[in-house]
């Protein structure tokens, strides 16, 4: 559907024709469409849905699209095929504040998840304003129509796309969806059999009775694993360091019960204040007692494996949650070792040959399928370049105010989960504070907000500096800087975050407000 049918389908007024800025001549002859909305989304996930929905429900009569390079909504949960996809947070958590999640299913698949937000984003009606299969490449401001300009291409046509807007929201995630991490692997291209990334399985990949290695040690490789010693003949995960383990139960017996007796609403409001609470509780214990922490983790791994079982392939080399820790539901991994059709290996790679892995200890891993379960490549805003006024802007060399806008970007928004608690809780906040802030605008007759950080606020670090993992390493060139204090420092704290984006002014010192001149006031963001 183009974005111009998306436009004229909307039930939502458009801004004035005098509003709009003219085609030049130039984008006429690249065949660009021209049309312009009060809000424009990147990216139609988890995130993205979740914004429009808190569009839909606050601000009434405006006018938004939704733009997605994928033929699918859902990011993530769409994009991803491997095996055994499922979240690694619980549901009553990761689910949408507006549309809890009503089943005692804790950590659901991934198709599950994908059909969560599928139903949600027509109980809202919001899916009839996704333009899909286009990819943008370049948003730039102008200060004088007092708007950005968004170009892409449809990928599929070639067909040139520009869109206008006045107010961005970025909801893209953080990883590249073009490419996985992939190290340099010694001997590659001697192996026989099939290597791949989860991040691009191959469509009916057959793996039936066959060894297969997955390398990584992440919560790819732990949902990889359980899920392919199903039917392989055998599965070995193959990691240079181990990260943290533990069981989590598949299913909350407990509301589940309760359900059946008492109206679902408050037992699956009360089963997610509890997790909340209890990841809070964990991550702050983690931070403050970590060798106690560490303790807890690895007792509960000799439980389920028991006391013979060589406790180094369980015992990382830093602190729980320096790295996110992996849930494993129903201890499936562990079944799936103690079964032996699968087995952990902790050791590096020498090379690759014909039958399989060659290691430094200098045993081999047979192996007919080798998966580089070994991370993500990271990216912000799907990849596109940002400039204001002609003047190129790099996000990695500015703060994010409150997590949520950047310094020195006009009317632009990024959604951004949390890296130590489910990412939908964070952007949930962060999508209720810009309705929010649009509301205001609304009100006062505002066109423009601009967050401006002091001189010297500025950090080193990123906005995921708490986590040590190697996709964070590496995508520190990418990732925005972090401040040094409030409202410029993220403080990945779910409490604090909700006072600071949901109860506190909107107006501040750090936000500078303006208004267009007298004669353009009807032409307002969202009047």
């Amino acid at each position: 559907m183009a974005v111009s049918t998306v436009l004229e389908r909307s039930r939502y007024r458009q801004l004035s024709d005098t509003a709009r800025p003219s085609h030049t001549i130039a984008e006429k002859e690249r065949g660009a469409r021209m049309t312009n909305y009060d809000v424009l989304i990147i990216g139609a996930g988890l995130s993205g849905i979740g914004m429009a929905c808190h569009l839909k429900m606050t601000v009434p009569g405006i006018t938004f699209a939704i733009i997605e390079r994928r033929r699918r909504m859902g990011g993530t949960w769409d994009f991803f095929k491997y095996p055994g996809l499922r979240s690694d947070s619980d549901m009553f958590t990761f689910s949408y504040s507006f549309r809890p999640w009503r089943s005692p299913k804790m950590l659901a698949e991934g198709a599950v998840i994908l059909s969560y937000i599928e139903e949600t984003a027509k109980q809202y009606a919001v899916e009839r304003h996704v333009q899909y299969g286009v990819r943008m490449t370049e948003a730039s401001w102008s200060s004088a129509d007092q708007q950005w300009t968004v170009r892409g291409v449809a990928e599929k046509t070639g067909e040139n796309v520009s869109v206008t807007c006045r107010f961005l929201i970025g909801c893209t995630g953080y990883y590249d969806y073009d490419a996985g991490y992939l190290p340099e692997f010694p001997g590659r291209d001697r192996f026989l059999g099939d290597f791949l990334h989860p991040q691009h399985w191959p469509e009916g990949l057959d793996y039936m009775n066959r060894r297969i290695v997955v390398i990584g040690s992440g919560a790819t490789a732990v949902t990889l694993v359980p899920a392919l010693a199903e039917k392989a003949a055998h599965v070995t995960m193959l990691q240079r360091s181990p990260s943290y383990i533990f069981n989590f139960p598949a299913e909350d017996k407990i509301s589940g019960f309760l359900a059946k007796f008492l109206p679902k609403d408050p037992v699956y409001a009360l089963a997610r204040f509890r997790n909340m609470l209890l990841q809070r509780c964990i991550y702050s214990a983690s931070r403050r007692w970590p060798k106690q922490t560490r303790r807890l983790l690895l007792a509960g791994v000799r439980r389920q494996l028991g006391p013979d079982f060589d406790p180094t392939h369980f015992a990382p080399n830093y602190n729980p949650w320096d790295e996110r820790l992996c849930a494993v539901p129903d201890a499936d991994l562990f079944k799936a070792i103690r079964s032996e059709r699968a087995s952990i290996v902790t050791d590096t790679i020498d090379t690759l040959d014909e039958n399989g892995i060659v290691l430094k200890s200098g045993a081999h891993l047979d192996a007919d399928i080798i998966i580089a379960a070994t991370g993500l490549n990271l990216q912000m805003l799907g990849g596109i370049t940002l400039n204001v006024e002609g003047r190129m802007v790099n996000l990695n060399q500015i703060v994010m105010y409150k997590g949520v806008l950047a310094d020195g970007l006009p009317n632009a928004g990024v959604i951004f989960g949390y890296t130590n608690a489910p990412w939908t809780m964070r952007s949930d906040l962060s999508s209720t504070y810009l309705v929010r802030l649009m509301s205001h605008m609304r009100e006062q007759g505002f066109t423009t907000v601009t967050p401006r950080a002091p001189e010297g606020s500025q950090g080193v670090s990123n906005i995921m500096d708490t986590m040590q993992s190697g996709y964070v390493q590496r995508g520190n060139a990418v990732l925005p800087r972090q401040g040094l204090y409030a409202p410029w420092r993220v403080t990945n704290n779910y409490n604090a975050d909700k006072s600071a984006l949901l109860s506190e002014p909107i107006e501040d010192d750090a936000l500078v407000f303006e208004r267009a001149p007298a004669t353009e006031r009807t032409e307002a963001l969202l009047v």
